[in-house]
Parts: structure tokens; C-alpha cells; sequence
């Protein structure tokens, strides 16, 4: 059974820092990122990497704090959020994608149930 689980999700202050997790299990995956999802608002790709070769993409509203790493032979990825705004806050899915490189829910093979990120003003 395909599983990916997320952990790490909380609530922080404007200006500070989680790291969030994701462990697969069932099979071996190699591209591997961070989808969120606002109240009201469509899912939407944050980062992503392939592991084999550490290849890493983010969407533009989090380059430059937010930073993704993934350990193939642990089949697991994370996602460290520095200098967080409370536009951050949302629920943050672990995905395993289908392609190289990804940015899109379509691209996504399977997803985790997501972990709460909460940055208060």
C-alpha cells in the first residue's frame, strides 16, 4: 500500500520557522514536492526535487525562504519555511509525481493527507 505521511505542521508567528516532513512508504519514489491549499482557494505547487539527482524548482512566491530536500534512500522528502508570512498559512500536501519537473495537481500520482500550517500577524 502507497502511503506518504506528512508531519511538522503547527502554528508560528509571522517571521518564523517550521520544517515539515513527508515519509512514502509502498514503493520508491524519485520526484517528490510540496502542494498547498488556502481556504477557498485551488491547490498549488510549492517545491519540488528530484531526488536522484537533487534537481529542486519552487514557486516564486517562496523562493529564496523556503528550501526543499529529499533523501532517496529514505524515500522521504522536507520542506524548510523560514521567514514565514501569514499568506503561508494553508494545509501543505506531500506529493510523488509522475514527470520532471512538476507544477501541477494533474502531474501528481499520489498525495498525502496533509499537514495544517497556521502563521499568525
Amino acid at each position: 500500500q502507497v502511503q506518504l505521511v506528512e508531519s511538522g505542521g503547527g502554528l508560528v508567528q509571522a517571521g518564523g520557522s517550521l520544517r515539515l516532513s513527508c515519509a512514502a512508504s509502498g514503493r520508491t519514489f524519485i520526484n517528490m514536492g510540496w502542494f498547498r491549499q488556502a481556504p477557498g482557494k485551488e491547490r498549488e505547487f510549492v517545491a519540488g526535487i528530484r531526488t536522484w539527482t537533487g534537481s529542486t524548482n519552487y514557486a516564486d512566491s517562496v523562493k529564496g525562504r523556503f528550501t526543499i530536500s529529499g533523501e532517496n534512500a529514505k524515500n522521504s522528502v522536507s520542506l524548510q519555511m523560514n521567514s514565514l508570512k501569514p499568506e503561508d498559512t494553508a494545509v501543505y500536501y506531500c506529493a510523488a509525481a509522475l514527470v520532471w519537473p512538476f507544477s501541477t495537481a494533474r502531474e501528481i500520482g499520489n498525495w498525502g493527507k496533509g499537514t495544517l500550517v497556521t502563521v499568525s500577524s
